[in-house]
Order: structure tokens, then sequence, then C-alpha cells
């Protein structure tokens, strides 16, 4: 099996797995008891909440534990709602944005909030200059994604984030795609608040977080006790958070150049230790761009790149096979893991929402495979693709 498939999810770092075995094993105490194996959980909870603030150079008290991306999203946007909504109830985002985004917004419409979606060009950028003259005297929120997850174009987050700030709009990113594979920092794209996906950075999945600048109100979603500095009720999940916390220290190490430089392991090692020549986001990018020189010399102009040519994500190539159906390649391809950009139901394609608000034709759309690398990815691993795609889609 060949696993090109990272933006959907990671698998658990063994050293992630470690971390979370003595919270499965022997240390099960509940962070609000004052006995040791208490105060143990309680200390592996606070340990997590510092590593995840200095992955994005935010203060531990700013970090709220969540169940995932999609919670954190939810409360950065019906907590800031329900907290402000009498102040104005309009949102500006993005026709490009996750679900974990929009719906919360199209669920709060019902309540007589109203949303601005901000179109995007066809390599799938947002213009800042649109974000701004979509603001109104009753905006609330601003939320756009760090990285689009489909086709993995880069947002110019910095610059949205100064607009907000002037205008005194409180700014929300999703950076559940981006954390890991890009820095990160909190001060740097003046965000309010920031979501993130611990299953996207090779932690566990049912855990996230959701980074809250100091000063920032919100009505919880979840009501209960004190737990999160009464911003989420519910005892904390020590395990999944003991596995988020290693994997934020982790990507810091991905993200940072080894000190042995030129040395290490070579660019198509499917080993992933963490000692890389370069950092393991760089190999990554290298990676990606030998796939994508190999699709070219194989397809000529049968292919199109799909998303920014360069302002992307490192590991994330998404293509587009006119006149094929890209979940029939994969279909060729059983051993290969990838997404595509339809959902096929009862034999009928439906094109990607993403794509085609990018203003790509249906054709480009239901033909669009993404591939997305991960550390352990490897050139055999990209060139055995690379054959296969030429017999399902030659």
């Amino acid at each position: 099996m060949i696993y090109l498939d990272y933006n959907a999810t990671t698998p658990i770092d063994p050293a992630v797995a470690e971390a979370m075995r003595p919270f499965i094993e022997s240390q099960f105490g509940n962070p609000s008891s004052s006995h040791p194996l208490g105060r143990a959980a309680k200390s592996a909870v606070e340990s997590a909440r510092a590593s995840l603030a200095a992955l994005m150079g935010a203060k531990p008290h700013e970090i709220i534990f969540t169940s995932g991306g999609t919670e954190a999203s939810n409360l950065a946007i019906k907590g800031l709602a329900r907290r402000r909504g009498e102040r104005g109830g309009h949102f500006v985002t993005t026709v490009v944005e996750h679900p974990a985004t929009l719906e919360p917004m199209r669920a709060l419409e019902r309540n007589g909030f109203t949303r601005t979606e901000v179109s995007a060009d066809p390599t799938g950028l947002v213009d800042p200059d649109a974000i701004r003259r979509a603001i109104r005297p009753d905006t609330i929120l601003i939320s756009v994604m760090h990285a689009q997850n489909e086709v993995g174009t880069i947002e110019p987050i910095a610059e949205i984030g100064q607009i907000a700030r002037k205008r005194g709009v409180l700014f929300h990113v999703d950076a559940a795609q981006s954390m890991g594979k890009l820095p990160v920092t909190v001060d740097e794209m003046s965000a309010d608040l920031l979501s993130i996906a611990g299953h996207k950075m090779y932690g566990p999945k049912g855990v996230g977080a959701l980074y809250v600048h100091a000063g920032v109100e919100l009505e919880p979603l979840i009501h209960g006790a004190a737990q999160e500095s009464g911003r989420r009720g519910g005892t904390e999940n020590v395990i999944l958070i003991a596995g988020l916390g290693k994997a934020a220290e982790l990507a810091r190490e991905h993200l940072s150049p080894s000190p042995s430089q030129g040395e290490g392991r070579g660019e198509g090692s499917t080993t992933s230790k963490h000692d890389s020549a370069t950092s393991s986001i760089d190999r990554i990018r290298l990676l990606r761009d030998h796939f994508w020189q190999r699709l070219s010399e194989a397809f000529g102009d049968r292919i199109l790149l799909n998303g920014h040519p360069t302002l992307r994500l490192p590991n994330t190539l998404s293509v587009s096979f006119p006149g094929h159906v890209g979940g029939d390649i994969l279909a060729k391809m059983p051993d290969v893991c990838a997404s595509t950009g339809a959902a096929c139901h009862a034999g009928d394609a439906k094109p990607s929402r993403v794509l085609m608000a990018m203003g790509y034709s249906r054709e480009r759309a239901v033909g669009t495979i993404r591939f997305s690398l991960g550390h352990p990815t490897g050139r055999e691993e990209i060139d055995a693709v690379v054959k296969q795609l030429a017999q399902a889609a030659g």
C-alpha cells in the first residue's frame, strides 16, 4: 500500500504513541484531582499546552484543547457570535474554506447573522483587497484558512490579518492543514483565533486546539465545570492531549534544519527518523517537485497542475487529467491511497465545491486527484505511482 493522502490524515508518529502510552496503562488520573495521579495528569495537560504554544508563538494560557479542528473552528465562530452578536452579526470568509468554517456560519444565518464569501482566483488565492471591501460596520469576524486543503494554496494571511487589525475586526485562521507543514506564528499573522487538528500533524484523531488571544471572550459551546479555564467543560482527554503535545514538539523539529547539514538520509529514503540533511519539510518539498516533474514528462499537456504553482503546501500536489474521472483512475490503482476532486454516488461524479469555486470546468474538477506526501514517503513510492498512473490514465 502506497499512502499519499496525508492531507486527509496522518499516521500517529511512534514517539507520539509512546507519549500516550503511560496515560493508557497506568497514569489514569483525573487532571482535576489533587492526589498524585491527578497531579501527573494535570502536568501532562499543561506540558502539552506549553508545547503547542511554543509551536505557534503563543502563551500557554491562550490554548484551549478541543476534540479536533472542527470543534475548534465552531468554538471560534459560534462562541464569538454568542458573546458579541449584539454588536453586529456579519462574517467575512472565502469560497475556498473548509466546511468546519462555512457550516457554523450557515447555521448562525438561521438566527439572523449574515455572511460574505470572498472569491478566489483560479490558483485558489484570495485578494486581501476583496477582504477589505467586504468588511462592514457590523462585521465581527474575518475567517480565512492558512492553506487550502484540496489544492494546497497558501493564503496571504499576514496581510489579511493586518487589515482586520486596522479595522478593529477579530481574525480567525484555520491552520489545521498548515500546522506542522509551515511556520505558524500567531503574532505575525495578527491572528486572534487559530484552529488546529491533531491528526493532520502525526498526532491522534479526536483532539485539537483553539488559540484564543488574551482578552478575546468566547461563549463556551460545552458548559460544565471549570476545565480549560471555564472555556470548555468536561474532563480533559489526557491520553490524546499528551499525544498532541508530543506531535507539536516533533513538528518544531520537522520544520527546523538538522545540525548535521550534508549528512543523514537521502531524499528518497523511506526512513522516518528526524535527522534529515535539511529539514523534513524541505525533503518533502523536493520529493513533491520530483513527482510533478515525472508526471509532466509522462503526460505533457494531458495533465494540469491545480492551485498556486509556488505558494502552496510543500507536500501537496493536486493534478487534473481532463477526459478522465479521478475516481476511475484510482480504482485501477488499488494499492495507492489518494483523494479525488469529486464525490461519486451511484455512478455520478459530483465535482468538488472548492474546485468549481476556483473557476475550474466540471471536466477538470472530476478529473482531479490530490496527492499529499508525508514524512515516511520515499522516492521509490513516487516513481512507482507515476508508472501506475501512466497505465491507468495513459
